[in-house]
C-alpha cells in the first residue's frame, strides 16, 4: 500500500466520519427528512451531471438497476433517513460509533447470507465487535441516552449493511458515478413522500445550518464516495475496507472537538474493542498473499 492510498484512506475515514457532526447541526435548525431529501437532489444531479460529461451511460443492466434502487433505498432513505431523525435526540458521537459496527454486521450477514468464509480472526472480531457495542450501550442507556433514537440507528445501520452487500451487483458493469448519481435521486424520491406526510418546512436560517448543509451535500455525499472507489480501484475492496477500523475514533473525535460532546472513559474502551474488532475481521478476509502491506 503505497503513500498515495494510504493518504486517501485517511481523507476517505475522515470525511465519513465526520457527516455525523454535521447532520447534527443542520437537524438543530431543519426538519430532519426534507433537509436529508433536498441534499440527496442536489447530490444526484451533480453526480449524474459529471457522469454524462464523462461519458457513462444511462443504460445500467439489470442487476445494476435491482442494486440501484436497493441501494438507494436502503442506505439513503433508510439508513440516513433513521439517522438524521435519531441525532434529534443522541449525540452525534454515538451515532456514528453504532454506525462504525457496519463492516462488522457486513461480515455476519455476508457469513450467513453469503456463505463467505471467516476465519477465527475473524470470528474474534465480530465478537469483539459485539462486546464493544455493549459496553458503550450499556453506558450510554444507562446515562439517560433516548433509546427511540439508539433503536432508530441500529435499524439504520442494518439497513446500510444490506446496501453495502447489494454492490456485490451494483458495481459490476461500469458506471459506478451514474450508479451513485442515480441511487441519490432514489433516495431523495423516499425521502420526499415521508416528509410529506411527516413534517412541516420550519427552518432556522444559520450561517452553521448552511455551511453544515453545504459541507454534507459536498464532502460525504460526493467527494468521500468518489474517494472510496477510487481507492477501493487502486488496492482493492479488501485493504479500503481496513480503513473503516478509524471511523469510531475520527466519529468521536470530531463531535468532541466541534459539537462539546463529552466522552466518558468506558465510551473510549468500547471504541477501541469495536475498532480492534473491525481490523480483525477485515485482516481475516485478506488472502495469504496480500497479507503484506
Amino acid at each position: 500500500m503505497d503513500f498515495r492510498a494510504i493518504g486517501m484512506g485517511l481523507a476517505f475515514a475522515f470525511m465519513w466520519s465526520s457527516a455525523f457532526t454535521s447532520a447534527r447541526i443542520i437537524v438543530v435548525d431543519a426538519p430532519p427528512v426534507t433537509a436529508l431529501a433536498i441534499r440527496f437532489l442536489i447530490s444526484g444531479l451533480i453526480a449524474i451531471s459529471i457522469a454524462r460529461a464523462i461519458g457513462q451511460s444511462w443504460r445500467l443492466n439489470t442487476a445494476q438497476k435491482k442494486s440501484t434502487l436497493i441501494f438507494g433505498i436502503s442506505q439513503n432513505a433508510i439508513y440516513l433517513g433513521a439517522y438524521f431523525v435519531a441525532m434529534q435526540t443522541i449525540e452525534a458521537s454515538l451515532a456514528a460509533i453504532i454506525a462504525s459496527t457496519m463492516p462488522l454486521l457486513v461480515a455476519l450477514l455476508g457469513w450467513i447470507a453469503f456463505g463467505d468464509k471467516v476465519r477465527p480472526l475473524g470470528l474474534a472480531g465480530l465478537v469483539a465487535g459485539l462486546i464493544g457495542v455493549g459496553i458503550i450501550m450499556g453506558t450510554r442507556l444507562g446515562g439517560g441516552t433516548d433509546p427511540y433514537g439508539v433503536a432508530l440507528c441500529l435499524i439504520g445501520v442494518a439497513a446500510l449493511a444490506i446496501a453495502t452487500l447489494s454492490v456485490r451487483q451494483a458495481s459490476s458493469g461500469g458506471n459506478i458515478l451514474m450508479i451513485v448519481g442515480l441511487q441519490m435521486l432514489v433516495g431523495a424520491s423516499a425521502l420526499a413522500i415521508v416528509a410529506v406526510f411527516t413534517e412541516t418546512w420550519q427552518v432556522n436560517w444559520t450561517w452553521k445550518l448552511i455551511a453544515a448543509f453545504s459541507y454534507t451535500t459536498l464532502v460525504p455525499g460526493l467527494a468521500a464516495t468518489w474517494v472510496w472507489f477510487t481507492l477501493v480501484n487502486r488496492i482493492g475492496a479488501v485493504r479500503a475496507a481496513t480503513f473503516h477500523f478509524l471511523n469510531p475514533f475520527f466519529g468521536v473525535a470530531i463531535a468532541a472537538m466541534l459539537l462539546g460532546e463529552t466522552l466518558r472513559p468506558l465510551d473510549i474502551v468500547g471504541v477501541i474493542v469495536i475498532a480492534s474488532g473491525i481490523l480483525a475481521v477485515q485482516v481475516s478476509k485478506r488472502p495469504k498473499a496480500l497479507t503484506r502491506i
